[in-house]
């Protein structure tokens, strides 16, 4: 087996896709009510499923974690650290909810953190200087 991609099952499809899109900057083309998206990043199938519909095909309740959550980070790479501040501030400027500043960690990386509207953490970082 190998990784094919990354799926988010989310309740507000409109304010995930416009997080992604407009934040993020994913090339998303369906419609903000749409039942799931599904894109290529960087070669790396990334899906948004909504919860209801997902449900409704398996034929059970699932439990879903709220707000602010550490279940899985979303992992994004920049070119070195001035993008990592550059990001960060963008995606704050653009309504991202701060997790953590950017940092440079002891290992060499400078890494920050935000939430997606549905509290999902999404890190941006780089080994670059």
């Amino acid at each position: 087996m190998k990784l094919d991609g990354l799926g988010i099952f989310v309740k507000d499809m409109a304010a995930m896709v416009r997080f992604y899109r407009d934040v993020l900057g994913f090339e998303i083309k369906e419609d903000e009510n749409t039942s799931n998206v599904f894109l290529q990043k960087d070669g790396t199938l990334f899906l948004l499923y909504r919860r209801s519909d997902f449900e409704k095909m398996t034929g059970r309740a699932y439990a879903y974690a709220e707000k602010i959550n550490g279940h899985f980070e979303l992992a994004l790479s920049v070119e070195d650290y001035a993008a990592v501040d550059a990001a960060y501030r963008d995606a704050l400027a653009k309504g991202a909810v701060s997790v953590m500043a950017p940092t440079t960690e002891p290992w060499g990386q400078r890494t920050c953190y935000i939430a997606d509207p549905e509290g999902n953490l999404v890190e941006i970082g780089s080994f670059q200087p």
